[in-house]
C-alpha cells in the first residue's frame, strides 16, 4: 500500500503492528451553519482514509450548543456530503449520548475528579494564569463529593440560571497547558435543543463530549484540525478518567485556508444576516451549497483537496489553484456555446439568406460531434470585439481589417453607423468569398476569431459575472468588514444562442471566449451565472 500523507502512514504502521484491527473514522460537523470549502478537506480526509483502509466513516453531529444549532443545518450538511459523493456508515449525534455523558460526569465527581464552581466566566479566566504563570485554584475546588453531586443534580434539574454554576474537571492549575487547568466540562444553558427539546438545561462542553462520543462509536482515529492539538491532553485525560472501554486516538492536521475566501462560519453567517449575499447558497459564497449552486463540479473540488495533501502546519492556498481544477474539469466535460455579454449589432451587407453552420460540441470529446447554429444577415458581437481606433496588435474587427466569425465566415469591415453621442450603433461588414470554416479557399490570412449570436434567432439573457467576496492579499491584516468587496457581482443584459433555451436548467457550458457558465432560470428569464473565467492564472 502506497501512503500519501502522514496520517495514512500512522494508520498503516498501527495496522501492521496490530494496534488496531480495523479503521473507524467520523466526520464531526457542528450543525450551526452550512459547510464551507474548508470542511471539504476534512470530508475527503475522513471518508478517504476509511475507504483506503477498508474501514467505516460515520457522520457525527456535534450538537452540544443548542442555542446556535438547527435542523436546517443538519439537512444541508447531509445534502452536501451526498453531493460530494460520500456515503456514511451510520449517523450519530452527541445528543444520542447525553445520558451517557452525564453519568460519566457524575462518575468524575464520585472519583473526586470534578467539582461544581460558582465563579463566573470572567472570574475563571482571571484565575487561569498565563503561558508563563500558573493559575490559581477556585475557592470552590475542595467541595465534598456529596456537595458537588447535590449541586450538579440541581444544575440538571433547572435550579440555577445560565452562567450561575459550572462543572469543572479537577486536573492541575499549574499545568503548562492552560487547557488542563481545571477546564469547564458542563454549563447551565436554558435553550431548546433541536432534537431533545427541553429535556436538558445543562450541556457538556465540546472537549468533554467529543472523546466520549468517539469512544461510544468505536472511532479508532479522531482526525481534527490543528487548533485542537493543545486540547489533545484533555481528550486523552477524559478517555482515561471516565473509564470508557474503547480508547480512540486524536490526530491533528492543517486546516484549509484559501486566499480571497471567507473561511469562518461566523463571518459567513454575518454576510447572510446583513444581506451582503443572497443567502448561504449565493454563488459567491464558499459554502458547499454555494459552490454547488455556482456550478462547481464536485469531482473538481475533491481533486483539489486530494492534490493539496495533508500537512502538519497551516498554510494558505492560492485561489487560482482551486480555479485551475474547476476549469480543467469543465474544459473536459462542458459543452461549447455562444453568448454575447454586451451586444453590438453587425449587418452583413452581401448576405441575404440564412444558413446553418457547424460548431463542435466539445473539442475534447470528438465523439460528441457537432451541432448546427443558425447564421443570419444580422448578428451580435461583443462591443469589445470592434474598435474604430484599435490599439496595436488588435486582431478583432476594425477598419481595413478582417476577422473570422466562429464556425462561419471571414468578414471585412465596410462602415459603422454612429449614435448622436459618437458611440457605435451598428457595424456593416461583408463576407470574404470562399471563406467558410472547414472549406476556406479564400487565401485570406486572418489572425482573429470572434464569437457571435444571430440577431434573428437568439434568447435574451441575464449574465452574471463574479469577483471575489474578499479583496486579495494586499488587504490581509485589515478588519473583515474592510476587506469585503462591494462589487463582487456585475450583471449584464446579453444574448445567447436559442439552443440554451432548450437545455436543462443547471447545465454548464463553456461560453466561447467568455467563460464557464451555468444555466439558471428566474421565471421565464434565462440567467447565465459565471462559474470560472477562461483564463488560468495558476502557475504550475
Amino acid at each position: 500500500m502506497i501512503c500519501e500523507n502522514f496520517i495514512e502512514e500512522i494508520i498503516e504502521k498501527e495496522l501492521s503492528e496490530g494496534k488496531v484491527s480495523a479503521v473507524q473514522t467520523r466526520f464531526p460537523p457542528e450543525p450551526n451553519g452550512y459547510l464551507h470549502i474548508g470542511h471539504a478537506k476534512s470530508l475527503c480526509l475522513n471518508f478517504g482514509v476509511a475507504k483506503k483502509f477498508g474501514g467505516k466513516c460515520n457522520l457525527f453531529f456535534d450538537d452540544t450548543n443548542p442555542s446556535k444549532e438547527k435542523t436546517e443545518y443538519v439537512d444541508a450538511i447531509k445534502e452536501d456530503i451526498k453531493w460530494l459523493g460520500f456515503e456514511w456508515a451510520e449517523i450519530h449525534y452527541a445528543s444520542d449520548y447525553f445520558d451517557v455523558i452525564y453519568s460519566l460526569a457524575e462518575k468524575l465527581i464520585l472519583d473526586g475528579k470534578a467539582f461544581v464552581c460558582d465563579l463566573s466566566g470572567d472570574e475563571i479566566r482571571a484565575l487561569r494564569g498565563t503561558l508563563t504563570e500558573p493559575g490559581k485554584e477556585s475557592p470552590y475546588r475542595n467541595r465534598t463529593v456529596e456537595e458537588n453531586l447535590k449541586l450538579f443534580r440541581e444544575m440538571r434539574d433547572g435550579k440555577y440560571a445560565d452562567g450561575e454554576k459550572v462543572l469543572r474537571a479537577k486536573i492541575d492549575m499549574k499545568s503548562p497547558n492552560i487547557n488542563m487547568r481545571d477546564p469547564v466540562i458542563y454549563r447551565v444553558l436554558h435553550a431548546e435543543h433541536h432534537r431533545t427539546g427541553n429535556k436538558w438545561c445543562i450541556y457538556p462542553m465540546y472537549d468533554f463530549a467529543h472523546p466520549i462520543c468517539d469512544s461510544m462509536q468505536k472511532v479508532t482515529h479522531s482526525l481534527c484540525t490543528l487548533e485542537f492539538e493543545d486540547h489533545r491532553p484533555l481528550y486523552n485525560w477524559t478517555v482515561e478518567n471516565t473509564g470508557v472501554e474503547h480508547k480512540p486516538r486524536q490526530i491533528e492536521f492543517a486546516r484549509l485556508n484559501v486566499t480571497n475566501l471567507v473561511m469562518s462560519k461566523r463571518y459567513l453567517k454575518k454576510l447572510v444576516e446583513e444581506s451582503s449575499v443572497d443567502g448561504w447558497s449565493d454563488p459567491r459564497m464558499p459554502t458547499l451549497t454555494g459552490l454547488r449552486n455556482r456550478g462547481v463540479p464536485s469531482d473538481a473540488l475533491k481533486k483539489f483537496c486530494d492534490e493539496i495533501g495533508v500537512a502538519k502546519s497551516n498554510s494558505e492556498i492560492e485561489i487560482s489553484y482551486l480555479e485551475h481544477f474547476i476549469r480543467d474539469n469543465l474544459n473536459q466535460n462542458a459543452e461549447r456555446a455562444m453568448a454575447v455579454v454586451e451586444p453590438l449589432k453587425v449587418v452583413i451587407d452581401n448576405f441575404d439568406a440564412s444558413e446553418e453552420v457547424e460548431v463542435e460540441i466539445n473539442p475534447n470529446k470528438p465523439e460528441l460531434g457537432k451541432r448546427n447554429v443558425l447564421f443570419t444577415k444580422e448578428i451580435y458581437i461583443e462591443q469589445s470585439d470592434f474598435s474604430l481606433n484599435p490599439p496595436p496588435k488588435y486582431f478583432r474587427l476594425k477598419p481595413d481589417g478582417v476577422v473570422r466569425l466562429k464556425g462561419a465566415y471571414i468578414v471585412k469591415y465596410e462602415n459603422a453607423v454612429l449614435n448622436d453621442d459618437g458611440s457605435v450603433k451598428e457595424v456593416h461588414v461583408s463576407i470574404v468569398e470562399n471563406s467558410k470554416s472547414g472549406n476556406d479557399t479564400s487565401g485570406v490570412k486572418c489572425k482573429g476569431t470572434i464569437h457571435w449570436v444571430s440577431a434573428e434567432s437568439f434568447v435574451p439573457c441575464e449574465i452574471r459575472k463574479y469577483d471575489y467576496l474578499l479583496k486579495d492579499a494586499e488587504y490581509q491584516g485589515q478588519d473583515f468588514s474592510e476587506r469585503i468587496n462591494e462589487n463582487s457581482r456585475t450583471i449584464y443584459q446579453g444574448v445567447c444562442e436559442k439552443y440554451i433555451d432548450s437545455v436543462e436548467t443547471g447545465s454548464c457550458f463553456q461560453m466561447l471566449r467568455t467563460g464557464y457558465y451555468k444555466k439558471m432560470v428566474d421565471g421565464e428569464k434565462i440567467i447565465l451565472s459565471e462559474i470560472v473565467s477562461l483564463k488560468d492564472s495558476f502557475k504550475k
